[in-house]
């Protein structure tokens, strides 16, 4: 069993009894440099993810990503293994939680849409449409379509254009 401080057990165990396992609000007795020094251990160690917040109905929020937009904190599987809390075996169903899904009229959006076009898009395609440096583009290939929304990406070396991904219909 992991080896957890005080307060990533109790931030936990809070996480493990709301919706969806959201760690938000953290305890009141974490505040400013201290919050972010647990946070930021957890996030690390896999405990905890950052997640878009439904900031519209009340999601409450770890940080602002700027234009109103702002990411929330939930446990994940390992986090919750870490306080002693497997799956869920019982044989009631349990609810699913919403898929997280693009705003339009978004970079993601355009990346998406670039990645479904016959074809697909190359890194510098994206880098040109986004203005997004080429590194972030991997990364949201990688973390927000590929890990966040579990779509399936793929690649292929195309005479003249170089890499292009894509996205694989199921």
């Amino acid at each position: 069993m992991t080896k957890l401080t005080d307060t990533q057990a109790i931030i936990l165990s809070a996480a493990s009894q709301r919706d969806n396992h959201i760690a938000m609000p953290l305890p009141d007795s974490l505040r400013g440099g201290a919050a972010a020094k647990v946070v930021g251990a957890m996030l690390a160690k896999g405990f905890l993810e950052e997640v878009e917040a439904d900031m519209r109905n009340g999601e409450p929020v770890w940080r602002e990503t700027g234009e109103g937009h702002g990411v929330t904190l939930i446990a994940t599987d390992a986090g919750l293994a870490a306080i002693g809390i497997g799956p869920d075996t019982s044989t009631a169903p349990e609810p699913t939680p919403k898929p997280r899904t693009p705003r339009a009229g978004t970079k993601q959006a355009k990346l998406i849409e670039m990645l479904r076009a016959e074809g697909g898009a190359t890194i510098d395609e994206i880098v040109a449409e986004t203005g997004w440096q080429a590194h972030t583009v991997r990364g949201a290939i990688s973390g927000a379509l590929k890990k966040k929304l579990g779509l399936t990406i793929t690649s292929e070396k195309v005479e003249g254009r170089g890499r292009a991904y894509m996205i694989a219909e199921d």
